[in-house]
């Protein structure tokens, strides 16, 4: 059967088609003029996607992937509505899932061929599978904070400067931005979520207090390690991936996992890809437990599977935001009340933008 897997790709590339459907058939249409493309954020999340997923993915199936990014919402669905889709695979963050489904943008996830069971069912969902974990953490410069003295260890911390002074940098979205906002005012992590009118209200209350503090609102995961590394802002909220590749490579920087934001990293499926079965063996390959291990020596982002997670030493736990020592400490990023209150509030918070 494997020779015979072989001799079909090979026959395929010979005419250069790179898409296999089921029954073995391949796919005559508009995959012939391009190559597979996988797109994700970019930075430390797509090196280690890169490394860990879609490399060993190519090499086993003798084909050719292309690692695109950054991730582009707005692109994703110009391309499916004007049915000229160029990415195949896309990790999209959770909550776009449940933007996307109404307009139908995304292909529902085969799950015949995805055999995620062994997942929380949390991470697998009609419109995607998460295969990755990460968090927005509380990250700061350890030249403003030093070790051997006081540091900040939560959104309450990240909220006084009187006691942890310096200008900060705050996502310039209202995702993120919610969730450390009441956090800061002393709602409890369990009552972050539904999202009600009044918490959207307390969140912009508490984001006044802190405005005239905010140096930078950043748009780029690869701004808060460098604004905090130049000394350009004491205190960030980040993506806890680029703060550890930071920490890796010397810069002045340190996190705390306390009050994490902990998020996963979605796959989903653009509707229309000339590639859609290719695509869905892409995320079974990469959430089988053996390929999710790939993910602790690199340290950056953590596994969606428990039983991988398992597996990590001390060190490599002390930076997986789900690992039990940090998961019981954090929020629960919630993707459909995200969608739900982004979409409810965002005239509001731009509002709140140009103040």
């Amino acid at each position: 059967m494997m020779h015979n897997r072989r001799r079909l790709l090979k026959s395929a590339a010979a005419l250069g088609v790179l898409g296999v459907v089921p029954g073995g058939l391949v796919r005559p249409a508009r995959a012939q003029s391009r190559p597979f493309v996988f797109t994700s954020w970019g930075g430390a999340l797509s090196a280690t996607e890169k490394a860990a997923f879609m490399d060993p993915f190519a090499l086993l199936k003798g084909i050719e992937i292309v690692n695109d990014s950054p991730t582009s919402y707005a692109k994703i669905k110009a391309m499916v509505e004007a049915n000229a889709v160029e990415w195949d695979l896309v990790n999209a963050g959770g909550q776009f899932i449940y933007q996307a489904v109404p307009d139908n943008l995304l292909e529902p996830i085969d799950y015949s061929i995805v055999k995620a069971e062994h997942l929380d069912p949390a991470w697998r969902v009609e419109h995607g599978v998460y295969t990755s974990t990460g968090a927005s953490v509380v990250a700061f410069s350890t030249e403003a904070f030093p070790a051997g003295g006081p540091q900040p260890d939560s959104w309450a911390d990240f909220w006084n400067v009187q006691d942890f002074p310096g200008p900060r940098s705050l996502y310039a979205r209202l995702y993120y931005n919610y969730e450390a906002a009441l956090r800061a005012a002393g709602v409890p992590r369990g009552e972050i979520y539904p999202a009600t009118d009044d918490k959207v209200k307390l969140a912009l209350a508490k984001m006044d207090e802190i405005r005239k503090h905010i140096a930078v609102w950043w748009t780029a995961g690869a701004q808060p390690p460098q604004f905090l590394s130049t000394g350009e802002v004491a205190m960030a909220l980040a993506w806890n991936g680029r703060i550890l590749a930071a920490m890796q490579e010397g810069a002045p920087v340190s996190m705390t996992f306390n009050d994490a934001i902990a998020w996963g990293n979605a796959y989903v499926v653009p509707r229309g890809t000339p590639y859609r079965h290719l695509a869905m063996e892409v995320i079974n390959y990469v959430i089988q437990d053996e390929v999710q291990e790939r993910l602790l020596p690199i340290g950056t982002y953590g596994p969606v599977s428990t039983a991988a997670a398992a597996k990590a030493t001390p060190e490599q736990a002390r930076f997986i935001v789900t690992h039990p020592d940090n998961i019981a400490n954090a929020v629960l990023y919630n993707d459909a009340e995200v969608a739900r209150y982004w979409s409810k509030w965002e005239d509001e918070w731009q509002k709140f933008m140009l103040g």
